[in-house]
């Protein structure tokens, strides 16, 4: 999806503990609700837990699970486990793991050269 390929790629932080939990972070609006803003991922993250069971969102029909942050347990964010046929139709990027502003901080990911960031 060439609109998606200019986005920066962040790293994400866990804002009560700082422990690093995602590399190929995205700012990203939630489909369901465009007046949400979130980071997503499409690659499972490596520093966070699904924890606790599936629920329905309120926005649409798609499950989700909380995740939480290996580092303090705090919930960070969701993944989705099940998409809604809506959302799956809709113009998405792919990415089924999500993180809430209010829960992460976030940096530019540089390039390898580390003069400009990483698209």
């Amino acid at each position: 999806r060439p609109q998606f390929r200019s986005k920066v790629v962040c790293i994400l932080s866990c804002k009560h503990c700082q422990v690093e939990v995602c590399r190929r972070g995205m700012k990203a609006i939630l489909l369901a609700d465009m007046n949400v803003e979130l980071f997503s991922t499409d690659a499972p993250p490596f520093g966070v837990q699904l924890v606790n069971d599936d629920y329905q969102t309120q926005n649409c029909y798609c499950r989700i699970r909380d995740v939480a942050c290996l580092g303090c347990g705090n919930v960070v964010g969701y993944h989705v486990t099940q998409p809604c046929s809506d959302c799956m139709d809709a113009c998405n990027n792919g990415h089924f793991w999500m993180f809430h502003c209010t829960e992460v901080s976030y940096c530019d990911r540089m390039s390898d050269q580390g003069e400009s960031p990483l698209m």
